[in-house]
């Protein structure tokens, strides 16, 4: 009788790995900005908290995608991982420019990329990814996250939540108020002037990797 996995895929869990992701996301590329550029880049896509929301979005999709595959070859996940990364890749690629209008990264230099937003050694770097994560890693972080007391872990949850749809909410407006300043239209009350002073021009194009016109 084959015995029942108890890994699983629900909210709670996929909400804490979010977070997680989107940790460990803005660690590694403000570290690698920083040994490659010589400068620590705040890669977040909030104003406020490290949240590199890319790398808990595609955690979160990925975990969804390939659980169902959790049990296949090597090959096949990868080829699986291969495609379906580079498909979230591009989907994100573009949702960030229709809504904030600019895409945080460009492969248009890279060898056999599509419109700059995937190319060949991302997406083959994704085929690993998805077998290193959908095998190895992720079965041990839920297992972490059950350790913890789950009605406790919920009511953080909606706190938590709580405080992302504001942070979401004040990131628009920075931006808003910051593309106004571009233009050179003076703030009209003191919380534009608290923008300006704070989530500004320069303090958004250091969050966006640099790509703000």
């Amino acid at each position: 009788m084959k015995r029942k996995n108890k890994v699983k895929v629900d909210f709670y869990t996929m909400f804490y790995l979010f977070l997680f992701a989107s940790l460990v996301g803005w660690i590694f590329e403000g570290c690698f900005s920083l040994i490659v550029h010589g400068t620590l880049i705040n890669h977040s896509a909030l104003v406020i908290g490290p949240i590199n929301a890319c790398y808990g979005i595609c955690a979160c999709a990925l975990t969804y995608l390939l659980y169902r595959y959790k049990d296949k070859s090597y090959t096949k996940l990868f080829l699986i991982s291969f495609f379906l990364g580079s498909l979230l890749e591009y989907v994100m690629s573009l949702g960030m420019e229709l809504v904030v209008g600019f895409s945080a990264w460009d492969y248009s230099g890279m060898f056999l990329n599509i419109n700059g937003r995937v190319c060949l050694a991302m997406s083959i770097i994704w085929g690993f990814l998805g077998i290193v994560w959908i095998k190895f890693i992720y079965p041990h972080f839920e297992n972490f996250i059950n350790k913890f007391n789950r009605k406790t872990g919920e009511k953080l949850m909606i706190g938590l939540i709580i405080f992302l749809i504001f942070d979401a909410a004040l990131t628009g407006v920075s931006i808003l108020r910051a593309r106004e300043a571009e233009k050179g239209i003076p703030p009209s009350n003191f919380f534009e002037s608290f923008l300006d002073k704070t989530f500004n021009q320069k303090y958004l194009q250091n969050m966006f990797n640099n790509k703000w016109s």
